[in-house]
């Protein structure tokens, strides 16, 4: 399930840089809206300097995932000033290794990405994260995390044929490591209402499964109610409570969220697209995708096609 609000989310090509800083150095991260980023320690030790709350101090094999699009600072000490970065740390691009940035002292090693999302289409589950989500290394956890932070800064670092593929795959991986550390591990989070809880409770997960896994079908209340173990009427109270929408408003919300990122990423039909996510003509999707986005739904893919074409450039 995490896996598909990732996919759902995320539009464009992905971000990232592999930064060897040498002290004294200091950057300020402006607020990018409608983005998402994290900072990985290869070597060194550094400090997070969050918009708000207590500077983070980073060392090796630490990840901070920043899901807001906050502006940040990243220093080598508190009491090195920041120098405004015009956008990506060391002007990186879709996939760079960059050297030099600082001074001429202590070196630190960082892997930073970050990729667009939606804003419109930012899923409930983030509402549940905080500003910053730090995960120190600690010995024997989170090894699947650590794997994917070795393979991502080994792949930036050497670039070879497929990087920009691979690494994109290793960005989306890593970030779902990042979330179930996260959620299973953060003292606290399941105790409040909301998608911590939803993703714990086994019945409506599996009613979200469902409805993830199969977005065409025509489900019902009563079927989802069915698949999660619950009567109808105490399915529908315990699925709104936690998920924040009745069954079948999610459901369109998935559905939507789905038919925009086919059209963002493919050229297939609009026709075909309102099939795929169970809508029986194609009138119908038009008007429902309209109420949603305020644009047609060929016209949004339209547009989408040219932005993909100018990323390329």
């Amino acid at each position: 399930m995490l896996s598909d609000v990732v996919a759902l989310m995320r539009v464009g090509r992905p971000v990232s840089a592999r930064v060897t800083w040498r002290a004294p150095w200091g950057v300020a991260i402006p607020p990018q809206p409608g983005s998402a980023a994290f900072q990985v320690v290869l070597r060194g030790s550094c400090w997070l300097l969050p918009p708000s709350g207590e500077p983070v101090a980073l060392s090796v094999g630490d990840v901070v995932f920043l899901p807001h699009g906050h502006g940040y600072g990243l220093a080598d000490s508190l009491g090195t000033p920041l120098t405004e970065a015009a956008g990506e740390p060391c002007e990186g691009g879709a996939l760079s290794s960059s050297t030099g940035c600082g001074g001429t002292g202590a070196e630190t090693v960082t892997v930073y990405g970050s990729y667009r999302t939606v804003p419109a289409r930012t899923h409930p589950i983030f509402g549940a994260l905080p500003e910053v989500i730090h995960l120190p290394t600690t010995l024997g956890r989170h090894p699947e995390l650590r794997a994917a932070v070795e393979l991502l800064g080994n792949e930036i670092a050497t670039v070879r044929p497929g990087a920009d593929t691979v690494v994109t795959s290793l960005l989306d991986m890593l970030q779902l490591y990042i979330l179930r550390a996260w959620f299973e591990t953060s003292p606290g989070v399941c105790e409040h209402k909301g998608w911590a809880l939803a993703l714990a409770d086994p019945s409506i997960s599996r009613a979200l499964d469902a409805v993830h896994n199969d977005p065409a079908h025509r489900w019902t209340v009563a079927e989802l109610a069915g698949r999660a173990g619950l009567s109808r009427a105490g399915f529908a109270r315990r699925f709104t409570e936690l998920v924040g929408q009745p069954p079948l408003a999610y459901l369109t919300w998935w559905r939507l969220g789905v038919a925009a990122r086919l059209l963002r990423q493919s050229d297939v039909p609009v026709s075909e697209v309102a099939a795929r996510v169970g809508y029986g003509s194609e009138f119908a999707f038009n008007n429902a995708f309209k109420r949603e986005f305020g644009i047609a739904p060929g016209r949004y893919q339209r547009q989408a096609c040219e932005e993909n074409k100018a990323e390329l450039r």
